[in-house]
């Protein structure tokens, strides 16, 4: 397998411990492509957004990946300030894909309700679920993002 180097001046810090790593086999792109797992639990039909027929495509994929690990950073948050909800909070994700100047790009709205929780303190949970999320990190300085609490 060809690996490339990283250089010397690379600044991400080098995880302690790997606890997950995901492999997916992808083939044909999002024209009428097609995505698998390693361990089989993922088994997608691609497709170009906006188009008709069966499949997913990247944007939607990315956006349930996100909101699902940003969820689990909301109640990590939440726990270690002691809060409790009134019911499952939830986030809507929307992943914009854009076309420029410079190319395509992605815009993302986390959209977050948390029931029963003041305002002050559900946008406490929300930098801090911002912060902890591993698809936050990945993504800040990097796309538009915008997390609202709705």
């Amino acid at each position: 397998m060809n690996t490339t180097a990283r250089s010397k001046g690379n600044t991400t810090t080098q995880p302690a411990k790997v606890l997950y790593t995901a492999k997916a086999h992808t083939s044909g792109g999002r024209e009428g492509g097609t995505s698998q797992t390693s361990d089989g639990r993922l088994d997608v039909k691609l497709s170009v957004p906006g188009t008709p027929g069966n499949g997913t495509n990247p944007e939607q994929l990315f956006a349930a990946g996100w909101s699902s690990c940003f969820l689990s950073a909301v109640k990590i948050v939440a726990a270690q300030m002691k809060v409790r909800f009134s019911a499952d909070p939830t986030i809507d994700a929307e992943i914009d894909l854009c076309v420029g100047d410079d190319g395509y790009s992605l815009r993302a709205r986390l959209n977050a309700t948390l029931p029963g929780v003041e305002c002050q303190v559900a946008q406490s949970i929300l930098d801090g679920a911002h912060q902890t999320c591993p698809y936050s990190k990945a993504t800040r300085g990097n796309i538009d993002v915008a997390i609202n609490l709705i």
